[in-house]
């Protein structure tokens, strides 16, 4: 006996993964049944993990970072030796 399955999802997200489906050569449902099989086996494991928010002011700090380095600016010089670096920063 089989039972249906309805849940909203992005139009863009459908479509992308239908179109790989397709590439691949198997329906889309398919996909839908053998990853709802593999996660009721415990061979397919979800992590939902939270992308960082940042405030402004950190975001700024971080871009400018990004941006000087990308440019070589403010940035140390390369150590052979912990004694190098240490002389580099009592300096």
């Amino acid at each position: 006996m089989t039972t249906q399955v309805i849940f909203k999802i992005d139009k863009k997200l459908k479509e992308k993964a239908m179109k790989r489906a397709q590439n691949e050569g198997i329906a889309f449902s398919s996909v839908l049944k053998l990853a709802t099989e593999a996660y009721a086996k415990g061979s397919l494991d979800v992590q939902l993990v939270a992308e960082p928010r940042l405030n402004d002011k950190t975001r700024k700090v971080i871009e400018k970072a990004l941006k000087d380095i990308k440019a070589g600016k403010n940035l140390s010089p390369a150590f052979d030796h912990a004694e190098d670096a240490i002389a580099y920063l009592k300096s």
